[in-house]
């Protein structure tokens, strides 16, 4: 049924609007009396149930930040079935992000490509979304980012700022340093930046867990070594991995694709280079360290790839505009019918 309605209907809306639509309904199946219904035909099976961060996940399978911005549809994605949400990026200063058009999809790969900007209603507003969400039953992360009228040389600040009002309402917080549509943004990856970095949010955040979320574009040897700064530095886990500026292997039409302009690609294209750094991160940290897998994640499949190859948890955003709200449904059941 879903195919149909995106095939006619919502792939003919501009994707950011048909975006904003999918949240009125998310938001929709949050509320109490509806979320107790759509919960009976979604809720994960006890068996997929994984203990991470010092929480324990109804599933291993969550939403990616990127979905839902602003704190503002948690209740109805944890009904639909996902077992946490990564609320943000949220930035300490309220943004709109880069002009528009600045999402689009490319349908023939099951991909998007987007350059949002960390659009979103700041800090402040997210905190006190989350301070009314205590009580939800649902796992939270939050991503932070820096704001764009930050300098780079000031970064720290401004990420710990979001830090000290994010991380006591959250269950774990991330640092994302590898959004491509941020300018000088990627540049604080490198290890003797990073480092000071993490250790002052690492600081402000106290006991919330905290993770760094890491681009897939980064040399293999490069990423090996923010994991090990993960590591030394007493972080919880490691994200891998954020969207990627390559355009290679697409089936889309090149020139389409060109003057769509910059921003980052994710969901298939993504697959394989995702798996790869998931790899090469599990291979750098003790087992016991955290590690989240996502980009290019689409079936039960390929979450339990995900799990296989070491990953403690998964997420997924792009798939949810191609495969809709029973997404998550599918996921969890797909991966009990693997688990046998």
């Amino acid at each position: 049924m879903y195919p149909l309605l995106f095939r006619h209907v919502l792939a003919r809306f501009d994707p950011e609007t048909a975006h904003h639509l999918a949240m009125a309904v998310i938001r929709l199946a949050g509320i109490a009396p509806v979320a107790a219904v759509v919960g009976r035909f979604t809720r994960p099976a006890p068996e997929l149930a994984v203990e991470a961060l010092g929480h324990v996940f109804p599933s291993p399978f969550g939403v990616a930040a990127g979905f839902d911005k602003n704190a503002v549809g948690v209740r109805g994605l944890a009904a639909l079935g996902f077992g946490h949400v990564e609320v943000g990026t949220v930035t300490a200063i309220p943004q709109d992000g880069n002009p528009k058009p600045r999402l689009f999809r490319l349908i023939a790969d099951r991909a998007v490509i987007n350059r949002m900007g960390f659009n979103n209603r700041g800090a402040e507003a997210a905190a006190r979304r989350l301070a009314r969400l205590r009580r939800s039953g649902a796992i939270i992360g939050a991503n932070i980012g820096k704001s764009r009228v930050v300098d780079v040389d000031d970064a720290t600040a401004d990420y710990v700022t979001s830090a000290r009002m994010l991380a006591p309402l959250s269950d774990y917080l991330a640092v994302n340093v590898s959004s491509p549509n941020t300018p000088g943004l990627r540049g604080l990856q490198a290890v003797e930046t990073l480092a000071p970095l993490l250790r002052a949010v690492r600081d402000a955040a106290g006991s919330t867990p905290l993770l760094v979320k890491i681009a897939p574009d980064l040399p293999d040897d490069e990423i090996a070594a923010i994991a090990h700064l993960a590591v030394s530095e007493g972080l919880a886990g490691i994200i891998a991995n954020n969207t990627t500026i390559s355009r290679d292997g697409l089936a889309s039409d090149a020139a389409r694709v060109e003057a769509m302009g910059a921003g980052g690609l994710s969901g298939a294209p993504l697959k394989a280079r995702s798996l790869e750094v998931l790899r090469i991160v599990r291979a750098a940290v003790p087992g016991d360290f955290c590690v989240i897998s996502v980009g290019g994640v689409e079936t039960a499949e390929d979450v339990q790839e995900r799990l296989d190859n070491g990953a403690t948890l998964v997420q997924g955003y792009t798939a949810f505009l191609y495969r809709g709200p029973l997404w998550a449904r599918q996921i969890n059941r797909g991966l009990l019918k693997l688990r046998g």
